[in-house]
């Protein structure tokens, strides 16, 4: 094409990548070149800004302006009607880049890894459509709890962040089915994401997790758990910090325990919902139930009939650990029941 040596094309695909092009390098294209561009790479140039110009590729469905300079994607964008994927990873971009207007796009995959985000892009959260969302790479310190409203978001990657938990509204996503969390400061995993019915791959590798929650388990789908990198224990473990129960639950306990009848004719409103708030314990081989009152407690589960990983579930009181012995593996060896099968899951990776 005249202009741009090197330049690579075909009817529909524009390639200007790695030919030195600064921001006004695209007006010199003809207006039937535009129109018929429905990809266009723009990677590896020297653009700080998107050029203005970038609105007249009015068919334009992909876009990736990687590896640039780039500190602002101008106003011009949100122009660009037929945009499902935009790839604008290792810029230069933050906060203040993205015009106020970037949410009304129809964007399904966007990529912004590898830039100076601290935090998720308010308008990145009013992209409904969304079906891949990249953040890795960046300065991100949270996950905003409005990452809920993605409800089509089948892959969410923010690896390599400085993230320090992870909000239970995550679990609210129906189709995530790759969560990349890996490279963070995460401590701990929300029980709540055993709602992630969809989930195949969890990347949690390089965090600082010391166990799993035991809900885990029920994610059906899951294929792939990366864990390595994490201080997860070695041995079987009690949290045995233990507040003993107050009057009114080993009450509760009593009740429920022997299935004594109740009702609003008997009591109070307050008690009766206090009763029926009664959680059983997790112990097959114990009856009970707790209220406020339980008991920490890791437990080493099989996993492939190779890996033994730590679940956090609660018990209802110290003595409620399975059948004592002298033996501190007894609890976690007599477990079978909790194994999960090799076609459950098909990859764990602890090392």
């Amino acid at each position: 094409m005249e202009g741009f040596e090197g330049a690579s094309s075909s009817e529909s695909v524009l390639d200007l990548s790695r030919l030195n092009l600064n921001n006004n390098s695209l007006d010199s294209l003809s207006e039937k070149r535009r129109k018929d561009t429905t990809q266009l790479y723009l990677c590896y140039n020297r653009m700080t800004a998107l050029p203005e110009s970038i609105s007249l590729f009015s068919n334009l469905e992909f876009l990736d302006i990687s590896n640039n300079a780039l500190s602002v994607i101008c106003e011009d964008i949100t122009r660009l009607t037929k945009l499902k994927t935009l790839v604008a990873k290792n810029n230069r971009l933050n906060n203040c880049s993205l015009p106020k207007d970037f949410g009304s796009l129809q964007l399904e995959v966007l990529n912004l890894s590898g830039n100076r985000f601290e935090e998720m892009p308010s308008q990145c959260l009013q992209l409904l459509r969304l079906e891949s969302l990249s953040l890795g790479g960046n300065r991100l310190k949270s996950i905003p709890a409005e990452i809920e409203s993605l409800t089509s978001l089948e892959l969410l990657y923010l690896g390599g962040n400085q993230i320090s938990s992870i909000p239970a509204e995550l679990a609210n996503l129906p189709c995530l089915s790759y969560l990349v969390l890996c490279d963070n400061r995460i401590q701990s995993v929300p029980p709540q994401l055993n709602k992630l019915h969809s989930l195949r791959s969890l990347s949690l590798h390089n965090n600082l997790l010391t166990y799993l929650p035991r809900e885990i388990l029920s994610l059906v789908r899951l294929q792939e758990l990366s864990l390595r990198g994490n201080p997860l224990v070695v041995r079987f473990v009690k949290d045995m910090t233990y507040d003993p129960p107050s009057l009114l639950e080993l009450a509760g306990r009593t009740i429920k325990s022997k299935n004594l009848p109740y009702s609003h004719k008997d009591l109070p409103s307050h008690l009766v919902n206090y009763l029926d708030m009664a959680s059983k314990c997790p112990n097959p081989k114990c009856a009970g139930v707790y209220f406020d009152s339980c008991v920490r407690h890791i437990k080493f589960v099989d996993f492939c009939g190779k890996y033994r990983l730590p679940l956090m579930h609660y018990l209802c009181s110290p003595e409620c650990t399975s059948p004592c012995s002298s033996n501190p593996q007894s609890d976690a060896d007599s477990d079978d029941d909790n194994s999960v099968p090799a076609d459950r899951l098909q990859r764990v990776l602890l090392g």
